[in-house]
């Protein structure tokens, strides 16, 4: 796997889902749970957004051919639909609408990992469309590895982030998370443009 590949690939990823972002809504929602208990829950949560993710890496591109959608329009949808997580991220409307997912999926009783961990909150619709892309890339076999590589990667520091999201919020805070979310989002809307941009060279739109 070249590296050259792999970082973008994991930095769209790591950016799109956001572990760091999502940590603090992870303790907010396991509030009052032993320590044995939010690990269940960080394990079903990354578990259960790996399957969903693995399912569009492997059947999305087949999915869309049975569409009639090429490659080349979903990387620029794709890379449009990041743009605009991106300019969430940056002007903290992600930040609140997790928030307010998070307020309407916790109940006391409920588990969270499921509902509104891994979706919308992980497996949402800007990490299905990461995933799709990236499998995109390459031969077939190759953009599979990296998408397949790149998500077990992310979800691994997922997990690490929830089991360590009490110290994480006692270190950055509130407002260490709101800096480094919007640097982030910075990153994340180069790397949409550069989504846009190559699905517009597929079309031979661009030289």
């Amino acid at each position: 796997m070249e590296l050259e590949l792999f970082i973008p690939a994991f930095v769209t990823l790591f950016v799109v889902m956001d572990p760091i972002g999502i940590s603090p809504l992870f303790m907010a929602l396991t509030r009052g749970r032993t320590k044995r208990e939010r690990r269940a829950i960080a394990l079903r949560a990354c578990a259960t957004a790996a399957v969903i993710l693995i399912l569009f890496a492997f059947l999305g591109e087949n999915v869309l051919g049975f569409l009639g959608i090429s490659m080349a329009a979903f990387r620029i949808s794709g890379g449009i639909l990041l743009l605009l997580l991106a300019l969430d991220m940056l002007f903290e409307r992600r930040t609140q609408r997790r928030k307010d997912q998070s307020e309407e999926g916790h109940d006391a009783h409920d588990d969270p990992s499921v509902f509104p961990l891994a979706i919308p909150i992980m497996a949402g619709p800007g990490s299905i469309a990461t995933v799709i892309l990236l499998s995109g890339q390459g031969d077939g076999l190759s953009g599979l590895a990296l998408a397949l590589t790149v998500m077990v990667l992310v979800l691994l520091i997922a997990f690490i982030l929830f089991n360590a999201a009490s110290l994480l919020e006692h270190v950055l805070r509130e407002t260490g998370i709101k800096v480094v979310t919007r640097l982030l989002g910075m990153l994340l809307s180069a790397l949409a443009v550069q989504f846009i941009l190559d699905g517009l060279r597929d079309f031979g739109l661009m030289g």
